[in-house]
């Protein structure tokens, strides 16, 4: 069988992966026994209802991944609007203490669980695979709390404002 390998330019398929709109989170793990991370992350999704499930994706190389699986639990954080600022701190590679001056509070197994968040959920997970050059996280949400107001998007390179929509 003659199989031959797909050649994409890695930044033009990045720019095709990000027209699809998406919320954006902070994904937190560690505690006390361990040290505390945080990463921002678009590549949240709910993957089912009952049970519990969703997943996230992180990047193989990341100086983080020791600590989600030595905890195997993390917390979705969904940022607000008024919250670009901790989407751009958990970025960042330059900030050595991502935590320092951040409103949070220790949720299940210590985790942190970050402060005026649209919504949070309480995860511990479930099943961790490879896939390509990240690794697929999926947790059972085991608590979890939201609000209703304005949702921080990203879209094309840009943050965005989520529209006001009435729920039918």
């Amino acid at each position: 069988m003659n199989t031959k390998k797909l050649v994409f330019d890695p930044r033009d398929l990045r720019n095709a992966f990000g027209s699809f709109g998406t919320g954006v989170t902070v994904v937190t793990s560690g505690n006390a026994q361990t040290r505390l991370v945080g990463v921002t992350a678009n590549s949240f999704s709910s993957v089912s209802l009952d049970p519990p499930i969703v997943l996230w994706s992180l990047v193989k190389g990341s100086p983080s991944l020791d600590v989600f699986d030595q905890t195997e639990r993390f917390v979705i954080n969904i940022l607000s609007l008024d919250q670009v600022h901790l989407s751009k701190r958990f970025s960042s590679t330059a900030v050595t203490n991502k935590f320092e001056g951040v409103d949070y509070t220790p949720g299940l197994g210590g985790v942190p669980v970050l402060a005026d968040c649209v919504a949070t959920l309480e995860c511990k997970t479930t099943e961790r695979l490879v896939v390509g050059d990240h690794i697929l996280f999926l947790g059972l949400v085991e608590q979890y709390a939201y609000e209703r107001k304005p949702t921080l998007l990203f879209c094309q390179g840009s943050y965005l404002q989520g529209a006001e929509c009435s729920v039918a």
